[in-house]
């Protein structure tokens, strides 16, 4: 890069250079930056690359990076667990209960999220369904 060239600054990087100066303007020194700002920030770090954003926001590179960095993990995150929701469940047992016994059902499910083991006691078997059903579409969401 020629030194005696200027880079050429995003218009939305300098409006959130501007308004982080017009911030730090009315503040004591070392206070800590806005959470809209950081947001802001981070987005632009994502268009525009970090080193650039922190060096024209005057940015602590490394508090800007982890900032954009999670972000990145949340995205694939969600691709890859809505990639395992359409799957179908590799393993179901269902037990039949035993002539005479109480209602008990112990259900153990597991997914992409963890696992989790729920006792039920006197439940009928349709309502089992329904809440098993509950669980694992995703309409409700």
């Amino acid at each position: 890069m020629d030194p005696t060239k200027t880079p050429v600054i995003p218009p939305e990087l300098e409006q959130v250079r501007q308004e982080l100066e017009q911030w730090r303007s009315t503040q004591a020194h070392r206070s800590p930056i806005p959470e809209p700002l950081w947001r802001a920030a981070a987005k632009l770090a994502r268009q525009h690359g970090v080193q650039l954003t922190a060096r024209t926001l005057r940015l602590d590179y490394a508090r800007l990076k982890a900032r954009v960095k999670p972000q990145a993990r949340r995205k694939s995150a969600v691709r890859s667990s809505s990639a395992l929701r359409r799957a179908a469940p590799s393993f179901v047992e269902l037990l039949a209960p035993r002539p005479g016994s109480s209602q008990e059902c112990r259900v153990e499910l597991e997914g992409p999220r963890g696992r989790m083991r729920v006792d039920f006691k006197g439940i009928a078997t349709a309502e089992l369904v329904a809440l098993s059903r509950a669980l694992w579409n995703d309409e409700t969401r």
